[in-house]
């Protein structure tokens, strides 16, 4: 929820009524991305600090500095903090602001993305590698060549193949990038044009790089037309993460501004995508980012919110709670506080 519409909200009754609570209070966290590997639940947030930075829309309060892996036996289990996994002083080509990072698992290597800024204040994504699901990970010398803006989402699908999804407006800088190309004067599209969409890259055998010029992603609506920027309430803003259910594609992303995580789905792992409905109502801070896994035959959201903080926005923790399908495949939308808000 947005931070102007939280000033008289009681925390205590909130934390109450809130379908979960955080998996962590000695670290703040946010951005779950959530794996199961080897018949173990690991999540790889953001880790929030307070870097002392005045909120502004292009995000320089989220000025976080490392990464921490969470793991958990089952959802009901204690979450543990396996402590630090990665710095950005440990990174050859970063700078600052270490957000929202994913996973994957292929041959025995574990795979951290991550997006950081370079000292010309522009995002790329990196890789790093460990030998172990909660690190340490040793980065590549180098940024992802042909990568830019943020939340890099890893999809591993049926036949073997690895796609990295990513993109965010705003702070995420994908309103100056046409084509895979930054210019400093291209902005967001008017509310009359297309949406920006987000972006598809197939990832090489070795995982360290992409094996294809990234590509755009259309999200239509119900009429087969793609969304429009004005669309607050449907077009993607960031947050990107695909899973698989019963031979459809589900892409799911965050509004942004509106508050919502949202999912289309598809065919195939190029999209187009299908606008469906919410997933996630409202969450108390200003951010909503999400993951979606399979964990011993149910399907879970993992998420984040600001109620442990009172309301900072950039100081977030996460969470998780079980997502329901209907028969036809859509999702039923989530409250997170029983009622109190998002009635």
């Amino acid at each position: 929820m947005p931070e102007e519409s939280i000033k008289h909200i009681d925390f205590t009754e909130l934390a109450k009524t809130a379908i979960s609570q955080p998996l962590v209070s000695n670290i703040y966290t946010a951005d779950p991305s959530a794996h199961v590997f080897n018949g173990k639940i690991y999540i790889y947030p953001s880790h929030d600090i307070d870097a002392g930075i005045p909120f502004n829309d292009n995000g320089d309060h989220f000025g976080m500095e490392d990464y921490h892996v969470i793991s958990m036996e089952s959802v009901t289990s204690e979450a543990v903090d396996n402590g630090l996994a990665l710095h950005v002083k440990d990174v050859p080509w970063a700078e600052r602001q270490m957000w929202a990072p994913d996973a994957a698992h292929k041959n025995g290597k574990y795979y951290l993305y991550f997006p950081a800024k370079r000292a010309n204040g522009i995002f790329q994504i990196g890789v790093a590698i460990s030998d172990s699901p909660i690190g340490p990970f040793l980065p590549e010398p180098e940024a992802i060549k042909g990568s830019y803006s943020i939340d890099p989402a890893v999809f591993e699908d049926e036949d073997g193949k690895y796609y990295m999804y990513f993109g965010g407006i705003w702070g995420g800088q994908l309103q100056k990038y046409r084509n895979n190309k930054y210019a400093e004067e291209n902005e967001e599209p008017l509310a009359n044009e297309t949406a920006l969409r987000p972006i598809i890259a197939l990832l090489t055998d070795n995982m360290k790089e992409f094996a294809e010029e990234p590509k755009e992603i259309k999200i239509l609506d119900e009429n087969g037309k793609e969304i429009l920027a004005g669309d607050n309430d449907r077009r993607f803003f960031e947050a990107s993460w695909v899973h698989k259910y019963n031979g459809k594609y589900y892409f799911s992303y965050s509004t942004g501004d509106t508050h919502f995580i949202c999912y289309a789905t598809g065919n195939s792992p190029y999209g187009p995508f299908t606008y469906q409905g919410i997933i996630l109502k409202p969450v108390i801070g200003w951010t909503s980012h999400h993951s979606i896994c399979q964990v011993e035959g149910k399907w879970y959201l993992f998420y984040h919110d600001s109620s442990l903080s009172k309301g900072v926005t950039h100081l977030r923790s996460i969470k998780v709670t079980e997502i329901t399908y209907n028969e036809d495949g859509t999702i039923v939308p989530i409250n997170p506080y029983r009622g109190i808000l998002n009635k």
